[in-house]
């Protein structure tokens, strides 16, 4: 499947492209800019683009109004197909966000409600009860998500309701020929709809991915209909074990998924994973030591899973969830490589050109507070990655099971023989030689 060798770029396109916060109904192309962008993001190693919201909305694009009709402040339909083109023209697939589980209050089928209320053909297309009225003095109560009441959460058990996001997904295939969809918080999306839509997937166009956003708890819920799911539990690892100087929290939750262990829960599935994204703190502010990001992102690259980079952080850009969240979602007006960035296109090239870095089993081989080793292993193809958080040089004592290998990320010869000395603040990746 060509998502689980993928490695992935986010882009939030209201911000990314600098568009007003509120819909001012003025037509602007700014979501050209994400193709300016496409020779970019290929030259930094991702085959695939995840673009957040593009449909018409009343203002941060989880509130639809139109699913047939990009936002204005981005542009028009023509605009998102000639977007894609130029994204598969530089070898990126795009998976679009579908936002299926609530609506904005100025969504069409809504504002038929709220002008004709009883009489109105859509009112079951919503949870709504007559007999209230809501925090807008609608002169009726209706259902929000987790008590957003401006987004209006859908009847997902409404057949109408179901055939025309089904319908809509059908035109977002053909008329922009995109590659999947995330799901926007899947984890409160009907199961008999997720079911529908993963039958609907695999009739469009072959191997279109379904990705969910999910939080916590098992994934093999989602995991069963969707073919992956956002890794929130190795999220928080990742950055919490760098602040405490403690890898084994995030050795403890790889374990737990993909260790050798019958109850390792994910072996043979491919979870999305990330260091931050358009709703969390960027992992360059979250770290309390900046020189840890190269292995932060040496980890997020080697480890089980198919990684994803959100835009500007792969050179180190800031930004707060305490300040809101346009602070996580800026106008950057061109990429701003530097040696960051250039150390993740490495660890992505070095991903891509691995078998065993993409689908290799998972198997723990020494594990520190400030050090961690690691083997995928594919075949005969078998990858010790290594890593050491910590400030001074560490030289690892362990069973290699070879005498020579090649550093994936320099393309430089290492040798096991009287230990590996491991730098400050770094990531390997060996390739054993046979």
């Amino acid at each position: 499947m060509w998502y689980n060798n993928s490695v992935f770029y986010q882009i939030y396109p209201l911000g990314f492209c600098g568009a007003p916060r509120e819909n001012d109904g003025a037509l602007s192309h700014r979501l050209l800019k994400v193709a300016e962008w496409a020779p970019y993001i290929a030259s930094l190693g991702c085959g695939a683009l995840y673009l957040g919201p593009v449909f018409e909305s009343d203002r941060h694009g989880y509130d639809t109004r139109d699913y047939r009709r990009v936002d204005c402040r981005l542009g028009d339909n023509a605009d998102l197909a000639d977007v894609v083109s130029v994204l598969h023209a530089n070898g990126v697939r795009v998976v679009l966000d579908g936002v299926f589980n609530h609506v904005g209050r100025g969504f069409w089928a809504f504002r038929d409600v709220q002008e004709k209320k009883w009489d109105s053909p859509y009112k079951d297309w919503f949870h709504i009860d007559f007999g209230g009225n809501s925090n807008y003095n609608d002169g009726f109560w209706y259902e929000g998500w987790e008590g957003h009441y401006e987004l209006v959460k859908l009847n997902l058990q409404n057949g109408a309701v179901v055939d025309y996001l089904l319908d809509t997904v059908r035109s977002w295939v053909a008329l922009y020929d995109i590659d999947g969809l995330r799901l926007d918080v899947a984890y409160c999306l009907d199961k008999g709809f997720l079911a529908r839509l993963r039958e609907l997937a695999d009739t469009l166009k072959p191997e279109f991915f379904l990705l969910g956003e999910t939080l916590h708890g098992d994934y093999n819920q989602w995991l069963s209909t969707l073919h992956s799911c956002t890794n929130y539990e190795c999220y928080k690892g990742l950055y919490s074990s760098m602040n405490d100087l403690n890898l084994f929290e995030i050795g403890h939750s790889i374990k737990r998924q993909y260790g050798s262990e019958p109850w390792a829960l994910y072996r043979g599935r491919q979870l999305f994973n990330f260091v931050d994204n358009h709703d969390v703190t960027r992992v360059a502010s979250i770290l309390r030591d900046r020189r840890e990001l190269p292995v932060i992102y040496g980890l997020l690259f080697a480890m089980p899973g198919i990684p994803c980079v959100y835009y500007g952080s792969e050179w180190g850009a800031e930004g707060s969830k305490s300040d809101g969240d346009d602070a996580l979602r800026p106008d950057f007006e061109r990429p701003c490589e530097n040696g960051l960035s250039r150390l993740i296109s490495a660890y992505a090239r070095a991903r891509r050109g691995s078998a065993a870095l993409c689908e290799g089993d998972y198997a723990e081989v020494l594990l520190t507070n400030r050090q961690y080793i690691f083997q995928r292993q594919l075949g005969g193809e078998r990858v010790l990655c290594a890593f050491n958080a910590g400030s001074e040089p560490y030289t690892a004592h362990f069973n290699a099971g070879c005498g020579r290998a090649v550093d994936l990320v320099t393309g430089e010869g290492h040798d096991f023989g009287g230990g590996s000395l491991l730098p400050p603040y770094s990531a390997s990746y060996w390739l054993c030689e046979k």
